[in-house]
């Protein structure tokens, strides 16, 4: 089928007729179908029940240091789980303090605790004027929903094939000391599925902020969810380059086990400099005691090792890997030529993005609703969800079974050309 710019307005009209017709045969279908969020499906979840039995009352919960983890201490986290996650994160196991179970929630007492009592002795934010923050379009909608949650004003920041656009996010970092961070998902990005080329890890490491207390918020979350063995991104360790660069406080890297193991009760981690440790423990002296041990020793036995969890890993892209490749061939075999929308096709992560033409990802969300498919909203990729095109539409294939998914996507992509056929139509009309 030629792309449907090229169609006549009677073309587009009888494509049109045919498209809705098949549309209302798929609402008669009653269909409930949830691809919302980048959730792990029922298959993967599975593969860690075995963590259920690694502990039972009869084993000794006493790490090689002798701390019992039954017990209070261990601030920072159990040694052997500083290790485990040192090496997942590629980090020194003496930079890193392990939190509970979800990294977000880390972020947000970040954010939280520079609000109220500033960051290594500067300023609370709550005491400045204003307060503002770099978020790289498209992005995650959760990052954006802390700092809208504070009242922070959000600066849009276009992302690129290679990371956000460095241009733009020097100048601003050099010239506003209102800007205090940046929010990043470095390799295998939500949504696009995209890693930061070298020379943007580079570049981060090198910014000259005007801020003292501007901080790079470095959310590595699918630092090792890749789909491929032979095939996968590979991402310059930005702490070691922070210090390469002389600006070792440069960096909050975060990262977690929630979508590894349970999401509900896996294990998060920060890696960060000397300073910015002691700067955190402060806080955390008067926040815990420390954090559930018996699960960082539950995560340590069932893996054994970074190699455990690797082979872990390769049991999740195997269950995943068959949902990515039939979310693009629909694409492709859809919408391919017609010139209605681009995709992306990632190496790893949890996300495909869909770009539709301006104008139409809101109506086509909204016709997927009606046809039972609920997908994640339309602008939610961009702070206070405004996308300025109406075009970027997040796709998470993960948590559908196979079946289910096919069925989704084929409702997506007669969504997408009953938009697009609609809009081009009007424009023609109009002409």
């Amino acid at each position: 089928m030629k792309p449907y710019v090229e169609m006549t307005a009677e073309e587009l009209t009888a494509e049109l007729a045919e498209l809705k017709a098949q549309y209302k045969k798929v609402q008669a279908l009653g269909m409930h179908l949830d691809m919302s969020r980048g959730k792990p499906c029922q298959e993967q979840l599975d593969l860690s029940m075995g963590m259920m039995d690694v502990l039972s009352s009869t084993d000794d919960l006493t790490c090689e240091d002798g701390t019992d983890c039954r017990n209070y201490g261990a601030l920072t986290g159990i040694k052997e789980a500083r290790e485990l996650l040192g090496d997942m994160m590629e980090n020194n196991p003496k930079d890193i303090i392990i939190y509970g179970n979800s990294s977000l929630n880390v972020m947000f007492d970040t954010i939280s605790r520079a609000w109220t009592h500033g960051i290594m002795g500067n300023t609370p934010w709550c005491k400045l004027d204003e307060v503002k923050f770099l978020c790289p379009v498209p992005g995650y909608d959760r990052h954006f929903a802390i700092t809208g949650y504070f009242g922070i004003k959000m600066i849009p920041v276009p992302m690129t094939p290679t990371g956000p656009d460095m241009d733009i996010v020097e100048k601003l970092v050099a010239e506003d000391p209102a800007i205090k961070g940046i929010w990043c998902v470095p390799k295998y990005s939500n949504p696009q599925g995209i890693s930061y080329d070298d020379a943007t890890v580079r570049r981060f490491a090198r910014l000259k902020p005007a801020a003292p207390d501007f901080r790079i918020f470095w959310d590595n979350a699918y630092g090792i969810h890749h789909l491929y063995d032979d095939r996968q991104d590979y991402l310059i360790e930005i702490l070691a380059e922070c210090k390469r660069a002389g600006n070792p406080d440069l960096v909050y890297k975060f990262s977690s086990t929630s979508k590894i193991t349970f999401p509900g009760s896996g294990i998060a981690a920060l890696a960060t400099s000397p300073n910015n440790m002691e700067d955190f423990t402060t806080h955390l002296r008067h926040q815990t005691i420390g954090h559930d041990k018996v699960n960082q020793l539950r995560h340590v036995r069932f893996f054994g090792n970074i190699h455990g969890m690797v082979e872990h890993m390769r049991k999740h892209a195997d269950i995943i890997r068959p949902k990515f490749e039939i979310v693009t061939s629909t694409l492709e075999r859809d919408l391919g030529g017609l010139g209605v929308g681009t995709w992306t096709n990632p190496l790893g992560g949890y996300f495909v993005m869909f770009n539709s033409l301006s104008g139409c990802a809101k109506d086509i969300v909204s016709r997927c609703k009606k046809a039972g498919v609920i997908m994640t909203p339309a602008g939610a990729t961009w702070p206070n969800g405004q996308d300025p095109n109406d075009s970027n539409i997040r796709i998470a294939p993960t948590f559908p079974s196979l079946a289910d998914l096919q069925a989704a996507m084929d409702i997506f992509t007669l969504c997408v050309r009953i938009s697009s056929a609609k809009k081009i139509l009007a424009e023609k009309q109009a002409a």
